[in-house]
């Protein structure tokens, strides 16, 4: 599988202007373990580099949008208008690129996590920030389930238990499939 950061970053380079001015070349170091989720799960079977690309550039569009002031992974601006106009762009880029493998309910999933993610920055809930991707990630990567479905309600509605029944409905997804890595517990780490 390519370095999905380093693709990324060259893709948004190439199409110039103000965005490409904003990017970097990535750390090839740089863990893209909720990308490697997905790519790991039946859905993106054949299609893995795609499929892990698509969901780390809605997650530097989440980085880019929730830390204000400092850059991601290879977004180097720290203008926040800048930011918010390039982590615009990365959920754009990820969800449109989702959308013409024709994954429409992958697309509904990555639209989920983009909402819970804000949710939980807004109310500082870094847990259930965390808790989303990792759900979201196997959900991209294996297909919703009920229980998902339901911790994510819970989660709308503010249920402090949404945190854990998201990661337990991430365990189930990723015991139907691949065994992927354990995603970061932190915003803080990448």
């Amino acid at each position: 599988m390519t370095n999905a950061l380093g693709a990324l970053a060259a893709a948004l380079r190439a199409e110039g202007g103000l965005v490409a001015g904003a990017v970097d070349a990535p750390d090839p170091a740089t863990p893209t373990i909720h990308g490697a989720i997905a790519a790991a799960g039946p859905r993106a079977r054949g299609q893995e580099a795609a499929y892990a690309e698509i969901v780390e550039a809605v997650r530097e569009g989440h980085l880019v949008h929730t830390r204000a002031g400092s850059a991601g992974r290879f977004v180097t601006t720290t203008d926040e208008d800048l930011a918010l106009l390039v982590g615009d762009r990365l959920y754009a880029l990820g969800l449109s690129r989702l959308a013409e493998l024709g994954d429409l309910d992958a697309v509904a999933e990555l639209a989920d996590v983009i909402v819970l993610g804000a949710q939980a920055h807004a109310t500082g809930d870094e847990e259930l920030g965390e808790a989303a991707w990792e759900a979201g990630s196997h959900a991209v990567g294996h297909g919703s389930t009920a229980a998902l479905q339901t911790a994510k309600i819970a989660a709308r509605m503010g249920d402090p238990s949404a945190a854990p029944a998201l990661r337990a409905a991430a365990r189930q997804l990723a015991a139907a499939g691949a065994d992927p890595p354990t995603p970061p517990t932190s915003l803080t780490q990448r």
